[in-house]
């Protein structure tokens, strides 16, 4: 049988645990979506810094409007990302040959090669807001209506796009409007992986990336 001063032990113990659960939600909702690229270092990714991917004007740009893009490049991120809200502006010109770029995630690097594997939010005409499961299925897992992406795109300015995944849900939005939303049904296929920027090869073309933001979600 406890005595009282037991109890008036316990009781401010139980008090002072909701009170920490309670202060601690609204931190975790605080957080929100931080920048993952400073504007003036490569700090946490990785790629072909030398030539086809530079820093200008605070933007990320890779390729060149000058010159034919030899094969595809991606800028990697150092961390892998599991369930995340991924938000950038891109902008895509391109003067001869196949004008593309795309934004990875869930994704690794091909050993000894400079692809990536792993899931893609294509950029490019015809294949705005797909997801095309890069050097893996090579093949679109889901594909917008085309009048979807006819109205929301903003050819050759700047565009916002949004990668949502939690668990094996992935939705892309194209300047605020849902382009697909797709679920993986394969359980062997990873939900975990690197974020990358891609500048396809085969054609004269620059793509920029700006005020990359990312939530990570629980």
């Amino acid at each position: 049988m406890l005595n009282s001063g037991q109890i008036r032990v316990v009781k401010p113990l139980w008090k002072l645990a909701w009170s920490g659960l309670l202060l601690m939600v609204p931190l975790a909702l605080a957080a929100g979506p931080k920048p993952i690229f400073d504007g003036k270092t490569f700090s946490g990714w990785n790629g072909e810094t030398n030539h086809l991917w530079r820093i200008d004007a605070g933007e990320l740009v890779g390729g060149s409007l000058q010159s034919m893009v030899p094969r595809n490049e991606f800028l990697a991120t150092d961390r892998a990302y599991t369930n995340f809200v991924l938000r950038l502006k891109f902008r895509l010109l391109g003067t001869e040959g196949f004008v593309n770029s795309g934004v990875q995630f869930r994704s690794v690097r091909m050993p000894h090669d400079s692809e990536m594997i792993g899931y893609q939010a294509d950029i490019g005409e015809g294949w705005y807001g797909c997801i095309y499961d890069e050097s893996r299925r090579n093949k679109v897992m889901a594909r917008p209506d085309p009048e979807a992406v006819k109205k929301a795109l903003r050819p050759g300015e700047w565009n916002d796009y949004e990668v949502r995944a939690e668990g094996t849900r992935m939705r892309i939005r194209l300047n605020g409007v849902l382009m697909v939303d797709f679920t993986e049904m394969d359980p062997a296929i990873p939900q975990q992986g690197q974020l990358g920027l891609q500048v396809h090869g085969g054609g004269k073309t620059e793509v920029r990336f700006k005020e990359i933001l990312l939530d990570e979600l629980p």
